[in-house]
């Protein structure tokens, strides 16, 4: 990595310089692709946490049996390549205006393919994510005693709602971080699936930007290596903060 950065900053004469990342940060898209992923990474993580912890939660109080069911679904993604995920995709979606033409259903094909938003690549970040997120969830709750948890905020005259806010979920607190900063780095580096759908987010706009000279790709890669990383320190920080002022 340090030859790397030095190669993107050498001038060729014994000095340095940066106009392969002024270059890169002026480059029309940089920035909007970037806000791109940034929104897929949150809408990716608020769905995924959205359908995970609610499931397992039930599971862990009221249905112990259906835990390995959860867990051989949230599995699933791991044996199916992220191709024959994308291709599966594309086959749906063209399946749609064929048949779904003249029903109120042709408008919602459409929109999960709209270039500003693609809800369609969200769909597809979050069935790649869940195993992972779905791990970092289950060590969590491994080592929380949710059915006392619950049942001792109950006793106190929580209802169950509150009992799950207030209580379960602060305790929850780091493996709901782990699930969360997994998803956003899968996000921000996922590159396939939306580059054969023919988006652009930011994975892709790097890959389509890097190739005009060498200085350039490789800045490139150092740009995105750094904005990934400041990005899940960030998460760290706020989550390791809130938990210290609340202690």
């Amino acid at each position: 990595m340090a030859a790397s950065l030095w190669f993107s900053i050498d001038d060729n004469k014994g000095g340095t310089t940066f106009r392969a990342y002024t270059e890169l940060l002026n480059a029309p898209g940089f920035r909007d692709s970037l806000v791109l992923s940034l929104e897929l990474a949150g809408v990716s993580v608020a769905v995924l946490l959205l359908l995970l912890v609610p499931a397992m939660l039930a599971a862990r109080l009221g249905a112990p049996k259906l835990r390995p069911v959860i867990e051989i679904i949230c599995s699933m993604p791991l044996v199916v390549p992220v191709v024959a995920l994308t291709t599966g995709i594309i086959g749906v979606l063209r399946w749609g205006p064929d048949y779904l033409q003249d029903t109120p259903f042709f408008q919602t094909i459409v929109a999960v393919q709209d270039p500003n938003f693609p809800i369609v690549l969200v769909i597809a970040y979050v069935l790649m994510a869940l195993p992972f997120a779905y791990r970092a969830l289950d060590a969590g709750l491994r080592g929380v005693d949710v059915v006392t948890l619950v049942e001792a905020a109950r006793n106190c005259g929580a209802g169950w709602l509150r009992a799950v806010f207030t209580v379960v979920l602060p305790n929850l607190r780091s493996g709901l971080l782990n699930a969360a900063v997994l998803t956003v780095a899968l996000v921000l580096g996922e590159f396939t699936t939306a580059s054969i759908l023919g988006f652009a987010p930011f994975s892709v706009w790097i890959n389509s930007n890097g190739k005009s000279d060498g200085q350039m790709s490789v800045a490139v890669s150092m740009l995105s290596l750094l904005i990934v990383w400041l990005v899940l320190l960030l998460m760290s920080a706020v989550g390791r903060g809130r938990k210290t002022a609340r202690s």
